[in-house]
């Protein structure tokens, strides 16, 4: 989809860019996230209404340091340097950055020393949150110093002629009470962005975008009953109807009673037309003895593409395949090139084999998690569906380390359907953005019932977030989480022990694999 109000980020590395985003689509103002290096040519053909310098762990001085093309502050578009990028700002126009006798890493407090528009609605002194070693030491030629902190005597400036202002601290992150304000007097009072980055908006134009695209020819659907894909298959049932065919492909590791779950919702429910194959031998063959977790997210995504490939081809020539990328997807596949850097595959995102003659369509690319779910609500899914807990495209095959098999998939179904039965039983589940079981390669010994026992340990893992970009532990209370766990004991033949992950991401990962 075309933007013509929206608001570019250049990243140049800083662990905080997703939360700039984040902030301004709160505002309901559309905002993408782009490398420090993205073509100049380029940005004059996005036309965007402000561009936004992330901030970054490198020094302006350094051999390497991420320099984007100066020739974006002579584009007449309002530019805000965060962090990094007010230091950019220095070097670019003939101040000085140099490096601060004492860093600033935490709370702070912001002196105002001039009124500025971007701190309109803001006190005399706020709190800030710093994160810099490097600082301006001397005032970049055009520009005002309008704000200091004890340990950075030029800790805000800005050039009113070039509307061009540079903040040291972050705004974007929660530490900075008033940064919100900060950050909306310049998207919305300097750059006039319109907020109108809507759920309904969004819906209507991506309907009339799917429409102009696909024509009257045929379009499949991976549905796995996750929000991601259902938002996805219901956005195009409302768009072309009866041309979309979906195919929900049973890989043998999917949560207990899935595929009967899916089935209630979306031929019931939607009167869709949609395939249900079991392939779940197929998988556990080619999965046999492979431990690698990218062997088997590969293995994974390669087969259910193939079994795709054989199924769409009873439907006669299927021209499109829609999936549900998010833009979290997006943002962590793709390298930078320096500030940022690839993670872990993507079974979303990366194209499809040569084979395939489709077409992609990616109606959510463009949107995080929590907005995917305000337009299943405007589309009217059920909450079930809607507030149902992110779930993995290789399902419990990355749950499960070590190899694979049917006797562990059915143990750790099990176990999972009592813990996440218990969660929204003591109305945890609501308060947590993804909860899951690991079957872990470890057995431990136990006692049950006078005799010993060596079985296997489960792992219960459950994070609070916002898009899954950041992620804390859950603090689930003991004695819920000992009823989990003694549940699981007495019920599931095959544990004995179960542990609780007590970390967050960074700098562990959600998933274990």
């Amino acid at each position: 989809m075309l933007h013509k109000n929206f608001i570019l980020i250049l990243d140049f590395g800083s662990q905080f860019t997703q939360l700039i985003a984040r902030r301004i689509r709160e505002m309901n103002v559309y905002c993408e996230i782009h490398p420090f290096n993205i073509p100049f040519e380029k940005i004059k053909e996005l036309q965007p209404k402000g561009i936004i310098l992330s901030g970054g762990p490198s020094s302006v001085y350094s051999e390497f340091a991420p320099i984007p093309d100066g020739r974006i502050f002579e584009l007449g578009i309002p530019v805000l340097g965060i962090c990094y990028g007010v230091q950019l700002l220095g070097n670019f126009f003939n101040g000085k950055v140099g490096v601060a006798d004492k860093k600033e890493f935490g709370k702070a407090e912001l002196e105002i020393t001039s009124d500025s528009v971007i701190f309109d609605g803001l006190e005399k002194c706020e709190t800030v949150w710093m994160s810099h070693g490097d600082y301006l030491e001397k005032m970049p030629e055009g520009f005002s110093p309008i704000a200091k902190t004890e340990n950075a005597p030029i800790a805000a400036i800005e050039n009113t002629d070039k509307n061009i202002f540079g903040i040291q601290f972050h705004p974007e992150v929660v530490h900075t009470p008033k940064g919100k304000v900060v950050l909306k007097n310049f998207v919305v009072g300097v750059c006039k962005a319109e907020q109108n980055w809507t759920s309904h908006n969004f819906v209507e134009a991506e309907i009339k975008e799917v429409r102009k695209k696909v024509g009257n020819k045929k379009v499949i659907c991976g549905l796995s009953g996750g929000v991601d894909s259902s938002v996805v298959a219901v956005l195009l049932h409302k768009a072309i109807g009866d041309q979309l065919t979906c195919i929900f492909v049973d890989h043998g590791l999917m949560r207990k009673d899935e595929m009967k779950q899916v089935r209630e919702t979306f031929t019931k429910h939607f009167s869709m037309n949609v395939i249900y194959v079991d392939a779940s031998e197929t998988f556990l063959k080619k999965l046999k003895g492979v431990t690698d977790p990218e062997r088997k997210r590969k293995i994974i995504g390669n087969t259910f593409i193939e079994v795709f490939d054989e199924t769409a081809k009873s439907l006669g020539e299927v021209d499109f395949l829609a999936q549900g990328t998010l833009y979290p997807d997006v943002i962590e596949s793709v390298s930078f090139k320096g500030p940022s850097a690839t993670i872990k595959s993507h079974h979303n995102v990366g194209g499809l084999p040569e084979k395939m003659k489709m077409s992609l369509i990616e109606p959510l690319r463009e949107l995080f998690k929590d907005e995917a779910r305000e337009v299943g609500h405007e589309l009217g899914l059920p909450d079930e569906v809607i507030h149902r807990h992110p779930f993995p495209g290789p399902g419990l095959g990355i749950r499960i380390l070590g190899d694979i098999t049917e006797a562990k998939v059915k143990v750790l179904q099990e176990a999972d359907a009592i813990y996440i039965e218990e969660l929204k039983k003591t109305g945890q589940y609501e308060k947590i953005w993804q909860a899951g079981s690991v079957l872990l390669p470890v057995q431990s010994v136990g006692v049950m019932g006078d005799e010993r026992t060596y079985e296997n340990v489960l792992a219960l893992r459950a994070v609070t977030s916002l898009d899954g970009m950041t992620a804390d532990w859950a603090h689930i209370p003991y004695e819920i989480l000992g009823k989990i766990s003694n549940r699981i004991i007495n019920e599931v033949r095959g544990i004995n022990r179960v542990v609780y992950d007590v970390s967050s991401k960074p700098p562990a990962t959600i998933e274990w694999e």
